[in-house]
This record gives structure tokens, C-alpha cells and sequence, in this order.
């Protein structure tokens, strides 16, 4: 099966992709802005797909519960001179983490092959740019809900984008842990993958450093959360899940590839 993302035809189904998380923020909950300076985000990038990453995700902003919102133009700044400066320097597909079409428009313009969208909506200016440019498109559950809902909320996009005249090939869900959910639900989610994927479709699981790891280890510090990581994408492995995005390539992508191998020697 195959992704499309602008020049990029990214195969999935037989290998679970790893997208690497870039932040380009002061205010991260994750990583407190580590990478916050162009030097120390194109250097992390690098390391990542160095390390096994298939895909990079660059956000400008924090969407940690409680954050306060910056607007396009400021969020543009941040990633303006990260995009440009990684340019030719990776060869693996590049995300924007926005939910903004102006950043989204600009973004692709320098190179950006994916949108990784938060908002939970099909914003019609975001929709002309993800049709416009064949870009990828993330499209993600914002909100409370339980299985169900997120199974008619895949459901409903999926005949709101073809109605758009929008290539289904481009499209790629996220139930969205941690996005307006109780920690139920989101365990729920991740244990449950199979009855609300839809098929046809990627589906990307985000638990990286994530209050719902805490919940489950107790673990404060979230830095620390890499093994209560590795144990909700072996479950979710197991349920189908195809890209994972998380920040710690190196140590996650043993989890992820035992998953992959024990998955495969199911009877």
C-alpha cells in the first residue's frame, strides 16, 4: 500500500514507520526546547533519520493541554529557517506539524512533503492546499470520544475528502491520544485499534512522552517514559498501527522492531 505524499510514494502495511519529532518550540512539555535554535533542530534531524527514522515532523508550536496559541505568522517564523536550512540535507520525507493552511501553503513551497494536521477539522483552505500540492495529509480525531465516535469521525472525513475531489491515497488518520481525551479513552485507543481502522487509510499512533504513559507507569519525568513507550506501540503493532511518531528513535525503534517480528511469527 502506498502513501502519497508529494514526490514522495511511501510504502506501508509491511514495515511500521517511524516518524521523528522536531520541536521548534520554547515551551515543549517533551523536550523543553531543546530545539528551540536552527542549529540544534537540523542537527536532531539528522540524527534521526541517521538513527532509522522514515519521516521527520517539525512543529512550531506546542499543542501540550493548556498551551497558549501563537499565531500563523509567528509560527511561521520559527520554522521558516529550520525548513530552509534542512533543505538537501535529509533525504527522507519532511512533516509540518500545523493547523494553520498559511504556514501549511508556505511549508510546502520549501519542501515539505506532508501536513500533519491537528485541528480536527477539514478546513477548506487546508484542503485546497493539500489538493493543490499532493501533499500528504494527517488528519487527526481532536476531542473527547470513544471508539466509536472516532470510527464515524474517520468515516465521515473519508467521504468529506472524496466529495473534495481529494486523492484518498493522500490521507493518513490519528485517533488523536491526548488531544481532549480521558486516559481511558485514549488506553482504549491504543488497545483497540482494530475495530475502528479503517481500511484503505494509514493510521499513525502519537503516545510519545504523553500523560497516558505517565497514567500507566506513574513515571513524573517525561523524558523518562521510553519503555512505557515502547509498550503501547507493541500493542498498537499488534492491532495494525503503521507509522508511529515518537521523539526517542534510537531506543523506541528496538520496541518497534521486536513488535514487528513477533507480530509476524503469529500463527
Amino acid at each position: 500500500m502506498v502513501w502519497n505524499c508529494g514526490k514522495y510514494k511511501i510504502e506501508y502495511g509491511e514495515k511500521v514507520l517511524i516518524m521523528g519529532i522536531v520541536n521548534v518550540t520554547p515551551d515543549s512539555f517533551s523536550d523543553g526546547g531543546e530545539n528551540f535554535s536552527v542549529e540544534k533542530a537540523i542537527e536532531t534531524a539528522m540524527n534521526m533519520e541517521k538513527q532509522g527514522a522514515d519521516i521527520i515532523d517539525i512543529g512550531g508550536q506546542s499543542t501540550r493541554p493548556g498551551h497558549i496559541p501563537v499565531s500563523a505568522e509567528e509560527e511561521w517564523n520559527r520554522l521558516e529557517p529550520v525548513l530552509n536550512e534542512l533543505k538537501g540535507k535529509i533525504s527522507i520525507p519532511v512533516s509540518v506539524d500545523t493547523y494553520y493552511s498559511y504556514v501549511a501553503e508556505k511549508a510546502v513551497k520549501c519542501g515539505v512533503s506532508i501536513i500533519n494536521d491537528v485541528s480536527g477539522t477539514i478546513n477548506t483552505d487546508m484542503a485546497n492546499v493539500v489538493k493543490n500540492n499532493n501533499t500528504g495529509w494527517i488528519i487527526m480525531h481532536n476531542g473527547s470520544g470513544d471508539i466509536d465516535e472516532v470510527k464515524t469521525f474517520f468515516e465521515k472525513t473519508a467521504e468529506e475528502i472524496e466529495k473534495m475531489g481529494i486523492n484518498k491515497n493522500q490521507i493518513c488518520f490519528d485517533m488523536g491520544i491526548g488531544f481532549g481525551k480521558t486516559r481511558q479513552q485514549d488506553m482504549s485507543l491504543i488497545s483497540n485499534i482494530p475495530l475502528y481502522k479503517l481500511n484503505g487509510f494509514p493510521l499513525l499512533l502519537g503516545t510519545s512522552r504523553k500523560r497516558v504513559i505517565k497514567e500507566g507507569t506513574g513515571q513524573e519525568n517525561p523524558k523518562m517514559r521510553i519503555y512505557g513507550n515502547i509498550s503501547a506501540d507493541t500493542v498498537a503493532i499488534f492491532g495494525g498501527v503503521d507509522i508511529i511518531r515518537l521523539h526517542d528513535v534510537s531506543n523506541e525503534k528496538q520496541g518497534i522492531y521486536m513488535a514487528e517480528a513477533l507480530k509476524k511469527s503469529l500463527k
